[in-house]
């Protein structure tokens, strides 16, 4: 058994976002801009329909509280394997938010209990041992026909790196090449993938005057994150998929 299951984030619960705020500051913005972002981006793909939402890893509930902004219909389960992370979400006393502590393994809820279960941030901080468990996990609260939306580090983006490589909760922190998540979420199950790259450009100074080219620039893998969509296929879509195979 590895020594090292997950990264845990007590110590770093109180100051987190200032913590985080200061060590991407090169970045032209801080920890809420980039928390705020990557909600929006979900606007893409989902239109304002009321869901139930999974964040896992939600961290100290800023990430529902724009989602409470942004998809006020959504009703948002947080969970976390940081106990003093769910208190300070807890105590933004979010109407459309709950937040509950978890093991960090077993995800506390009933088979396709959500219609969309979002992670930002997390797998890095898990090893990677436990990665197929963990995925297997998010698959199985899901509905079928759910979305998963995944977000993490590119280690391809040489800026990403030295920001990881410097941040005080990320010591431990080992990055996912695209590609591996990829394919991570396809020997899960997972369907229709779809692979983005984001945040090309700081969001201050000159070089910020070409965010807006960043839409254009989703498949080239230098972005400093990637994300993942990925649907849980409904038992139609097996059968079909069961059928073709067997057909070839």
């Amino acid at each position: 058994m590895p020594e090292r299951k997950f990264d845990g984030f007590d110590e770093f619960a109180l100051d987190y976002r200032k913590v985080h705020s200061k060590n991407i500051s090169i970045s032209g913005a801080d920890s809420n801009y980039f928390a705020e972002m990557k909600v929006k981006w979900l606007g893409t793909f989902e239109k304002k329909l009321p869901l139930k939402v999974l964040d896992l890893g939600c961290g100290d509930g800023t990430t529902a509280l724009y989602f409470q902004q942004h998809f006020p219909q959504w009703k948002i389960t947080g969970i976390d394997v940081s106990a003093k992370s769910i208190e300070q979400a807890k105590d933004k006393e979010l109407s459309n938010a709950e937040f509950k502590v978890y093991d960090g393994e077993h995800i506390p809820f009933e088979a396709e209990t959500f219609d969309l279960v979002f992670v930002a941030g997390v797998f890095h901080h898990v090893a990677f041992e436990y990665h197929a468990q963990l995925t297997a996990e998010i698959k199985r609260v899901m509905k079928g026909g759910a979305r998963l939306y995944f977000f993490e580090h590119n280690p391809l983006n040489p800026l990403t790196r030295y920001l990881v490589n410097t941040c005080v909760f990320d010591k431990d922190a080992k990055l996912l090449r695209s590609n591996y998540a990829v394919s991570l979420l396809e020997r899960n199950g997972f369907g229709n993938i779809r692979k983005r790259f984001i945040i090309f450009f700081p969001r201050k100074g000159w070089l910020s005057s070409f965010i807006f080219l960043e839409k254009y620039l989703q498949k080239i893998p230098l972005g400093g994150q990637f994300v993942l969509v990925a649907i849980k296929p409904t038992n139609a879509e097996i059968v079909h998929e069961a059928r073709l195979f067997i057909q070839q």
